[in-house]
């Protein structure tokens, strides 16, 4: 049964993550990303809207989603709900649509000319390609080859 446990973690992530972004859609919200401790102990989840994020969402968000993951079952001993910050994550194609025009800090899974760690300038997306302008070069990049993006903060 261990063999195959982190399987059924997956599992129950996907199912968490699924059950987030339908309720937070309804209320308004996005759901940028969800983290849980190793024992599911924690979940610290990351949200958005137009216009940003207020302590007063959060707040609203937490009371909401306690109920919601008592109702659910969902065992944890901490909930945080946050915004995703100056540095935001971007996941999904529908992110880099929104932050088109905005510098962003990306990291490849397999190089691309030499290069994995990319800062640039997000031009367009195109049939699952991602154009980013780096220091006037314009690059192709696969959106399934990118492990990790950000928008870099304008300070």
């Amino acid at each position: 049964m261990g063999y195959f446990s982190p399987f059924f973690i997956c599992i129950e992530a996907m199912v968490l993550e699924n059950l987030l972004e339908l309720t937070l859609n309804g209320m308004g919200y996005e759901l940028v990303d969800v983290e849980q401790s190793s024992h599911g102990k924690l979940i610290r989840v990351y949200i958005d809207k137009e216009g940003g994020i207020t302590i007063d969402d959060c707040v609203a968000i937490s009371n909401h989603l306690n109920r919601l993951l008592a109702v659910e079952n969902i065992d944890y001993d901490r909930l945080e709900v946050s915004s995703p910050g100056l540095d935001r994550p971007l996941k999904k194609e529908r992110d880099f649509l929104r932050f088109m025009g905005e510098t962003v800090k990306l990291k490849l899974r397999v190089p691309v000319r030499g290069q994995r760690n990319f800062i640039g300038v997000l031009r367009e997306i195109n049939d699952g390609i991602l154009i980013l302008e780096v220091e006037g070069k314009l690059f192709d990049l696969d959106m399934h080859n990118i492990g990790k993006a950000r928008l870099v903060p304008k300070l």
